[in-house]
């Protein structure tokens, strides 16, 4: 299991794949597999048969699972991609904070 660099809720920006260049929020964090999940992003479609509760069936659309590695956080001071850094208050909390601006995401 390895330290992802976004939580579920946090604005992202796509660095590679199909979807490159689009912001989403973070839906979900699959941690031990190290994806997340982006709202609007890898948009996958499945074909699903007519049953009791869906009596009409058709395609449900749902987003997929991206690497985490993909997704660059978004600040929300300077609204721009970074990379983060990690640092300890005095208090004993580590908090995130923008590479560019250096002020604190969390």
């Amino acid at each position: 299991m390895s330290k992802v660099h976004v939580k579920s809720g946090d604005r992202v920006f796509v660095l590679t794949g199909d979807d490159k260049g689009k912001r989403g929020r973070v839906l979900e964090v699959l941690a031990r597999s190290g994806k997340v999940i982006v709202d609007g992003v890898n948009i996958q479609k499945k074909h699903t048969r007519p049953t009791q509760t869906n009596p009409q069936g058709g395609i449900v659309e749902k987003p997929g699972a991206i690497d985490a590695s993909n997704v660059a956080l978004v600040c929300p001071s300077c609204n721009k991609p970074t990379r983060v850094s990690r640092q300890r208050s005095e208090n004993g909390e580590v908090k995130r904070h923008c590479k560019r601006c250096g002020k604190s995401i969390d």
